[in-house]
């Protein structure tokens, strides 16, 4: 299952501008409000070095690297969560990713139309915040009221759901996403259930122009959303969606000119790609041999079983052991053969914890 990111923000910020450079699926994207209804979904290729590299090596017959599933969700607007906008629909298309990526206009520019009339950052962030946490707040209301009527019977599930419910509510009620939320172990089971949409990580996207871009940094619409991105302690990536479309559509030759022109040693995309796997505390592994390359996504610290029940279930159930190698060590020997001549193939069991950047090949038996 490959990893899932939802695109948000008000409407006309550049959000289906950078859903169609992730993706190059062609996704509708016009100046006007809800051009997007039903989510665009696009699947997108992670850029990694390493695979090129191991494909070098041992030039197998097909390569497949690891995948992101971009959703490119319609612009939302104040008053969503009591439905304005088509914003009850909206706000469902969220429950279902894995990371929010929240595109926040930067720029001004005359033709097009911004839904509030002025360039604001920080005021867009909140509106879109805002509506989610007053979603979030309806959701946990809606399991409070469920929890004190089953809680008279004694259970102590619902006992726990009454007080884990009335905390979060007094957070969120200051304004507090839930993600942000001090929790104990025994609210885990209650919140997971309620899938909130403020609970999800975030990663902000400042849109710049073109002209900004050398100078972003220092402008002062993405100061200001940097300083609000701190204080909830998340990051912000700036990008010219426009620039990033523009590069998309070239060659892979014409790409690295255009790079080189603007001033960039890669797209945009390529790190706001790499900071959602750091938001998510995502890495990659590698299984190497002559008929495939492939890599696969895994979270940190996953064991070498759960890396292995990745490519399939039976891996897992029958893991006996994996064979691994380092990276860095295999691109030096410069081939398998030479790792196992020089005793640097190693051998794992249960209990090895997977490393980014691991090649490995699994024993198992069912």
């Amino acid at each position: 299952m490959a990893l899932a990111v939802g695109i948000v923000g008000l409407p006309n910020v550049g959000k289906s501008t950078l859903f169609n450079a992730l993706s190059n699926a062609g996704a509708e994207s016009k100046n006007f409000p809800f051009c997007t209804i039903d989510p665009n979904v696009g699947m997108v290729p992670v850029p990694d070095p390493r695979l090129d590299a191991l494909v070098k090596i041992v030039e197998p017959q097909k390569i497949v690297p690891t995948t992101v599933e971009f959703l490119d969700i319609a612009g939302l607007v104040k008053g969503a969560s009591q439905g304005e906008g088509l914003g009850n629909k909206f706000l469902s298309h969220i429950r279902s990713v894995d990371a929010i990526v929240h595109v926040v206009r930067c720029f001004d520019d005359d033709n097009i139309i911004h839904v509030d009339g002025k360039i604001d950052p920080v005021n867009d962030a909140e509106v879109i915040n805002t509506e989610l946490l007053l979603r979030d707040m309806q959701s946990v209301e809606q399991r409070l009221s469920r929890a004190r009527k089953q809680a008279k019977s004694g259970d102590k599930l619902e006992k726990q759901a009454v007080i884990t419910c009335e905390r979060v509510l007094e957070a969120m009620g200051g304004g507090i996403p839930a993600r942000s939320v001090e929790l104990e172990p025994a609210d885990d089971e209650i919140l997971r259930d309620l899938c909130l949409l403020t609970a999800k990580p975030v990663l902000y996207v400042a849109n710049v122009s073109e002209e900004q871009l050398g100078s972003a940094d220092d402008d002062p619409h993405v100061q200001a959303l940097r300083e609000f991105a701190t204080a909830e302690r998340a990051e912000v990536v700036i990008i010219s969606a426009a620039i990033e479309a523009e590069i998309a559509s070239l060659d892979v030759e014409e790409r690295a000119e255009f790079l080189e022109g603007i001033g960039l040693e890669e797209p945009g995309l390529n790190r706001l790609i790499f900071k959602a796997y750091e938001l998510l505390e995502l890495i990659t592994y590698f299984t190497a041999g002559k008929k495939e390359v492939r890599a696969w996504t895994i979270r940190r610290g996953t064991l070498a079983p759960g890396a292995a029940g990745k490519i399939h279930s039976d891996f897992e159930r029958g893991f006996i052991r994996a064979e691994v190698m380092s990276y860095d060590e295999l691109i030096e020997a410069g081939s398998e053969a030479a790792m196992r001549a020089k005793g640097r193939l190693r051998l794992e069991g249960k209990d090895y914890v997977v490393q980014d950047g691991d090649v490995m090949h699994f024993r198992f038996n069912v």
